[in-house]
């Protein structure tokens, strides 16, 4: 419950590294102990209930957020219940879907995180506010857009993939429920996803300055820099 406000208050750089690296760290010390011991029926169905409440409290409070960081992290506290559904399942197949997750889940969360960090620059802050770039610098709308698809489990794209592995697994250990409220709340997020990039192209393109977006195509370039090189120092100290 306390993410949202952590991403909101911090600095871009701090929100990402607590976006990735936890989760890094947790699902490998879970795997870990997974390859040395296995838990029974009873404990798997606590798993199956763990990886359902992140699912249905991250769809569904995105749906209600103005700002820009915070349907982010709402949607990777929604991802921490697709990756436990992997972990969940007992199985190889569970395993390989949990680690192809956390890889694709990283990658997008530090291209939104980048994108998210050259906007801040321009003043836009909440979602309402990202008709701006479109109407001064189209690159710079589209790039957003591109990286926000995934987000939104676009098919054929990496976010889609991610949770068809993931669902597949469960489907194949018989966790049907899971798989389930997996589609429901991914066609959810889907939706508050979305909102980004329809934000983009759908509002009143308000113009900024010309200082504040002439640049904006380096400021991405810089801020995707910056946040690659933060997040791998990070994770490496981890």
């Amino acid at each position: 419950m306390w993410a949202p406000d952590i991403y909101e208050g911090s600095p871009t750089l701090v929100a990402a590294f607590f976006s990735i690296a936890p989760k890094i760290s947790i699902f490998a010390n879970m795997l870990r102990v997974s390859i040395h011991s296995f838990y029974g029926t009873t404990l798997q169905q606590i798993f199956f209930l763990r990886s359902i409440a992140p699912m249905i409290l991250g769809a569904l409070a995105a749906m209600a957020q103005t700002k820009v960081k915070r349907p982010l992290a709402h949607s990777s506290v929604g991802h921490v219940g697709y990756l436990r559904t992997g972990f969940s399942c007992g199985t190889m197949g569970g395993i390989q879907s949990l680690l192809i997750g956390i890889f694709i889940h990283v990658s997008m969360t530090i291209n939104a995180s980048a994108i998210v960090l050259a906007l801040r620059q321009t003043r836009v802050k909440y979602i309402a506010d990202l008709g701006a770039p479109a109407g001064t610098n189209p690159i710079s709308a589209i790039i957003f857009s591109i990286t926000m698809f995934p987000y939104a489990g676009i098919p054929p794209l990496a976010g889609f993939r991610s949770k068809f592995y993931l669902f597949s697994a469960a489907l194949g250990c018989g966790a049907y429920l899971l798989a389930l409220m997996g589609v429901v709340t991914s066609v959810i997020g889907r939706w508050a996803a979305g909102r980004l990039p329809e934000s983009v192209w759908g509002t009143d393109r308000r113009q900024l300055s010309v200082h504040r977006t002439r640049s904006l195509p380096n400021k991405l370039r810089h801020g995707w820099e910056r946040m690659l090189r933060k997040v791998l120092k990070g994770i490496t100290f981890t």
